[in-house]
């Protein structure tokens, strides 16, 4: 098939999915506000979750059907349903959801991400993140905590209120460090001192550890490399156009250090936590390299 058939078909394929999983997930999130019992909404959670999870691998099966993509997924862990998992990668593309989606579904907890809170009020989409139990956090500008110093601390307990229902589920929290996607001329305008990567913003990964504690001692490395020079587009994946993403994890356990100090308050708690992200960064730009590489040695001798 032409490309732009691929695409528009497979386009179709997943509108259809999604159509017929959101229904049961709004009724079920509309019911977990309708009956405010906790049994009945961690009954609830977990068929929401449930249905997350059935549309996800429904998705990997249009993919599979549709599209020529080689998911080349390498861990060196065995990953689990029942553990807690922090997930920190770095972002090119659009396609990195899907890589995610390939590399986790249904073989850890179904992922979360930190939702700015006024998207709960996005039509039907804040509903459904409120079903899947996504955390919403209330974030203050310095400028706001300079006018108002009393509402220092109420962000991240917001967080730790939103992320209590955690505490009876295991769960799998995503974050992308560079806060953005890459680009060369992000990266120029940065002057970032890393070859493939973003500077890295250590201050989400600490807001997550503070508010959900050892909890999310398990971190997942996650390093997506494209063969592409350029990263591809979603439209590129959906028409045919993606021959290859590998996603590389490596696990690791978060040094206890880093769940014992306040990130916002104590400058050097601060900069310890910094220079741990940083030399995280620096392993994965050295491994971005190596990955590229292979690309190459696997070109020249195809």
């Amino acid at each position: 098939m032409p490309h732009w058939l691929t695409g528009t078909l497979t386009c179709l394929l997943i509108l259809l999915n999604t159509l017929v999983g959101i229904g049961p997930m709004l009724v079920l999130g509309i019911l977990k506000v309708l009956i405010p019992h906790a049994g009945f909404r961690r009954w609830s959670s977990r068929w929401v979750m449930w249905i997350a999870e059935t549309w996800a691998e429904i998705n990997k099966a249009i993919f599979r059907l549709m599209t020529p993509t080689v998911w080349d997924i390498r861990c060196d862990t065995r990953l689990r349903g029942d553990h807690s998992y922090l997930v920190v990668s770095n972002h090119q593309s659009w396609v990195d959801i899907p890589a995610l989606v390939q590399a986790f579904n249904r073989k850890t907890p179904y992922f979360k991400f930190f939702l700015k809170k006024e998207l709960i009020w996005v039509p039907f989409l804040g509903l459904a993140f409120w079903a899947l139990d996504y955390p919403f956090m209330k974030r203050y500008s310095k400028a706001h905590l300079a006018r108002h110093p009393e509402d220092r601390g109420k962000d991240l307990e917001i967080t730790r209120r939103a992320c209590e229902k955690f505490r009876d589920l295991p769960v799998t929290v995503v974050n992308f460090l560079e806060g953005t996607r890459f680009t060369p001329q992000k990266h120029q305008a940065q002057a970032s001192p890393y070859r493939h990567l973003l500077r890295p913003k250590s201050g989400g990964i600490a807001f997550v550890t503070a508010a959900l504690g050892e909890q999310m001692r398990s971190l997942l490395d996650v390093t997506i490399v494209y063969p592409q020079a350029q990263p591809p587009g979603f439209w590129a994946l959906v028409s045919g156009r993606v021959p290859r993403v590998v996603v590389d994890i490596r696990s690791c356990t978060l040094p206890a250090e880093l769940f014992s100090g306040n990130y916002s308050d104590d400058p050097v708690f601060r900069e310890r936590f910094q220079d741990w992200v940083n030399q995280l960064w620096l392993e994965k730009d050295e491994r971005i390299g190596l990955l590229r590489a292979e690309f190459v040695q696997q070109h020249l001798h195809g």
